[in-house]
């Protein structure tokens, strides 16, 4: 890993609150030509502008209660065209040639699912071409084409830091850059802890539980994809100059937070927990109705099971899960109710989770003890608990989560001394 000076070819992701508007896009474009200018080949992925991609699905669920996956995509897909175009157009005025793509014309090869779609395989001769002929290639992120229907297909939410990573990996970049609204990854959200600190580094694991957990500066596919192919992400702020974070496999020497436990803590209120009352504790319960949950593809998070009553032999199952599939989860359970034979169903959303996320969880005993000492201390009760190696979750009222990130945040000394954060734009996305 080393600075921007040593790169030979960068990838620059910008984020829609970096081109919301001619402004913005006119920012971006110097600051893209000022890459160029230093001697490096680039290659731009964009989203769209602002809120456009919202902006479309409120247009089509205006005409259609439930639109075509297929012309949905097509409409979506017409966001990033616009954003590509006008960027083009605004590097020409700068006095560099600058070609743009959609996703398809830049080889981005994903299966047929609408709406969430995969990328299998990125083919970028026409991005090579361009770069090869000294252009700045600007391509439209979270889009590509199906390699079995030929349909364009959108990649769901964070698809551009994707496209830019997958690009990255197929290029053999030197560098990925993540340009957003804020100035890297913090050891928690600023909007919550106004002490969080900044962090010069972060490997992939501790990022990929990070946004698996809550985080909302990078994508958790983008990350994953980054680790397998081992692209070293840069996130970086398009509203200032400042150095923001690298995201790699493992830290640099000299790194102020090589020795760090923790790397931060991150938080998630989009998520619902349901129980399941009296489930008779027996062989092939739990096996039934996990089943009827991933029948309906629901996502699944934290799971607990009680001990069951011995008098009884009932026991109770939490698990938590997207608030948005709470209504399908619920309806899925109903249907077994009869063939499992549990009591009752309980929903709750007022939830919410907090995740401690550090590498050096693995050789430092006494890490829970610590973070539950905090929160009792802060007087937040937690209903559920679930570890990884390098990561702790819990559960609480919605209404508490606040003070827990921010008593866990202090509790492991990741306040910094002054205020570190500037949030230039609206979603930190």
């Amino acid at each position: 890993m080393g600075q921007s000076s040593l790169v030979g070819l960068i990838v620059q992701k910008f984020g829609g609150s970096s081109v919301a508007d001619a402004e913005g896009m006119k920012r971006v474009a110097q600051r893209i030509v000022t890459t160029k200018k230093a001697g490096h080949s680039v290659v731009v992925v964009v989203s769209a502008m602002g809120d456009t991609t919202d902006e479309l699905i409120n247009l089509a669920n205006q005409v259609s209660p439930m639109p075509n996956g297929r012309e949905l995509d097509m409409l979506l897909t017409a966001g990033e065209r616009i954003s590509m175009a006008l960027l083009a157009m605004a590097i020409s005025n700068l006095g560099h040639e600058a070609r743009s793509f959609t996703g398809s014309q830049a080889g981005i090869i994903t299966d047929s699912s609408h709406g969430k779609a995969r990328v299998i395989d990125v083919s970028p001769g026409r991005i090579q071409e361009a770069l090869d002929q000294g252009a700045i290639a600007i391509v439209a992120g979270f889009q590509g084409v199906s390699q079995d229907t030929k349909d364009i297909t959108t990649l769901g939410r964070g698809g551009s830091d994707t496209t830019a990573v997958a690009l990255a990996a197929a290029l053999e970049a030197d560098v990925c850059e993540i340009y957003t609204d804020v100035d890297g990854v913090f050891s928690a959200d600023p909007r919550i802890v106004q002490h969080a600190r900044q962090l010069t580094s972060i490997t992939y694991e501790e990022m990929l539980e990070m946004a698996a957990s809550g985080a909302k500066v990078l994508h958790l596919r983008c990350v994953e994809y980054a680790r397998r192919f081992d692209v070293p992400i840069h996130v970086r702020s398009s509203f200032s100059n400042k150095e923001g974070t690298w995201v790699v496999s493992e830290r640099p020497e000299g790194d102020e937070m090589e020795q760090a436990i923790i790397a931060g803590v991150a938080h998630d209120r989009s998520e619902a927990k349901i129980t399941i009352v009296g489930v008779p504790d027996r062989p092939g319960v739990a096996a039934a109705i996990f089943q009827a949950l991933a029948d309906a593809q629901i996502n699944l998070d934290m799971i607990v099971q009680n001990v069951s009553a011995a008098a009884t032999g009932l026991t109770d199952i939490s698990f938590t899960l997207p608030k948005d599939e709470g209504q399908i989860a619920i309806g899925s359970l109903k249907r077994i109710q009869g063939e499992v034979g549990f009591a009752s169903l309980q929903y709750d959303d007022q939830i919410g989770k907090l995740s401690l996320v550090g590498a050096g969880m693995r050789s430092h005993p006494g890490i829970s003890a610590t973070l539950f000492a905090a929160l009792s201390g802060a007087g937040v009760n937690i209903e559920m608990i679930s570890t990884s190696e390098i990561r702790i979750s819990i559960v609480c009222r919605e209404s508490d989560l606040d003070r827990a990130v921010q008593s866990a945040h202090s509790a492991f000394d990741l306040d910094a001394d002054n205020p570190e954060a500037v949030i230039y734009g609206g979603s930190g996305r």
